[in-house]
């Protein structure tokens, strides 16, 4: 079957656009993107679709040469006779703005690009260029980042406004039909950084396992449906039976404790992730916040848990979840900080993010609401916690020497009515890694960035920090 059937029946078996419908192409200049357009514009002949333009979004990573993609692509507009939307983008101010990682970063502020761009070309869907291979990477990328079966799912093939017509397709087919049209492409030399995680996967991990297991890419990209499948069974079951556990009442998002306690592990789980996001929109939930609030449902009345953008309590015979109260005393509490996540403790947010393409970033000012550190000598996982007696670190800049954390925040004239609710950031063996907004421990000084690092933004709740 030829290609562009093939992205046609993708369409059609996930629903991705109705016939004549409008598509706005995202377009990198790589050799998906350029696959993608040409097999669009076939269906287009074919009066199956209807091209409303392309997208471009230079991310003004790599100089020259992505204002020579940007050249590329405008040029490929013009050869086909398309509208082109190009936007630009600084994704490293970006990514040191927001405290994400730069491949996170990239990716908010794409699609946040293509989003306007759609809208401004009356467009229905957004198609991108993600292959068959993509999927698998994404697959074995969450796999080992510990994810389950919500994460395991991968790439949907519709998302919002988003289709992928050649998710089923592989990435060696799209080669060879670039050659045998004749089609030209642009080359990402950050393709071949091995420093970055999913390249790493693609270059040794992948290969490695075709040697155990020849033709692994669509077992790969096969086991993420089943797990998307089985996800979205299961997030429907979760829902059915929130109706009846989770209650919206004057003190925020309550659970209540029985009829959770009496639910499969499974459906339990969900039930309580769609209670945070619900109580706390757009939130990182991480699988530490879950359980931690099924245990405050097996807990013990007044138990209480900072979770992101919202503080867990048990009451009576509910857990509730609301917005922190900034004049609560949280000294006795240790808030876990999953990567990337956050953490809420009393009045501050601490969120942490790791950077894939860490030789690219910048390293901010000792002072202040961003930090960089190592992440090779962190003990993971991170906590975030108030300051106890005899705390002792070595501050970035001192030599080397330790100092009393009292003695440094004297120094460094932090109000005492401040100390006790400032936010420290530590690692598994307790060691302090941020004093939050004035120094990171010379522990933690990252010196070879090559080897990765970790983001880590404080803030106020309530202001931008």
């Amino acid at each position: 079957m030829h290609l562009p059937a093939r992205a046609l029946r993708t369409i059609r078996s996930h629903g991705m656009l109705s016939a004549g419908g409008r598509v706005l192409v995202a377009i990198s200049g790589g050799a998906d993107s350029v696959a993608l357009l040409h097999i669009l514009r076939v269906l287009q002949d074919r009066r199956e679709l209807t091209i409303a333009g392309l997208g471009h979004l230079n991310h003004q990573l790599r100089g020259a040469e992505a204002d020579a993609d940007e050249a590329f692509c405008r040029g490929l507009a013009a050869a086909a006779d398309l509208a082109i939307e190009v936007g630009r983008e600084d994704v490293m101010a970006a990514a040191l703005r927001e405290g994400r990682s730069l491949e996170d970063a990239a990716r908010v502020v794409r699609y946040r690009f293509l989003e306007e761009a759609a809208g401004r070309r009356q467009a229905d869907v957004i198609a991108v260029g993600h292959s068959l291979d993509d999927q698998a990477e994404t697959f074995l990328l969450r796999l080992t980042r510990g994810a389950g079966s919500r994460g395991l799912g991968g790439i949907r093939p519709r998302a919002g406004r988003v289709i992928r017509p050649l998710l089923e397709i592989s990435r060696a087919d799209l080669r060879l039909y670039l050659k045998g049209h004749g089609l030209e492409f642009r080359d990402d030399a950050s393709n071949l950084d091995v420093r970055i995680p999913r390249n790493r996967i693609r270059k040794a991990l992948i290969p490695s396992l075709e040697q155990y297991a020849p033709g692994i890419v669509p077992v790969l990209a096969r086991q993420a449906q089943i797990a998307r499948e089985d996800e979205e069974y299961l997030e429907r079951i979760a829902t059915e039976v929130a109706q009846s556990v989770v209650l919206k009442t004057e003190r925020g998002t309550e659970l209540q404790t029985a009829a959770l306690l009496e639910l499969p592990r499974a459906i339990a789980s969900r039930v309580v992730r769609q209670a945070l996001e619900l109580a706390a929109p757009g939130r990182f939930i991480a699988f530490g916040h879950i359980d931690g609030v099924l245990g405050l449902a097996r807990g013990d009345e007044g138990a209480a848990l900072a979770l992101p953008g919202l503080v867990a309590t048990r009451v009576g015979h509910a857990v509730v979840c609301g917005k922190p109260t900034v004049g609560r005393n949280w000294n006795t509490l240790r808030v876990p900080l999953s990567i990337p996540g956050e953490a809420v403790l009393g009045g501050w947010t601490v969120e942490a993010t790791r950077a894939d393409r860490a030789g690219a970033i910048r390293l901010p000012p000792s002072r202040g609401p961003l930090a960089v550190v190592a992440a090779r000598p962190l003990g993971e996982p991170l906590t975030v916690r108030t300051r106890r007696k005899g705390d002792r670190f070595r501050p970035l800049g001192m030599g080397g020497r330790g100092r009393k954390l009292q003695d440094f925040l004297t120094d460094r004239k932090v109000p005492r009515r401040e100390r006790d609710s400032l936010p420290l950031v530590v690692d598994r063996d307790d060691r302090i890694v941020w004093v939050a907004g004035h120094s990171v421990a010379e522990d933690f000084r990252v010196t070879a960035p090559e080897e990765g690092v970790i983001l880590l933004k404080v803030r106020r709740l309530g202001g931008l920090g």
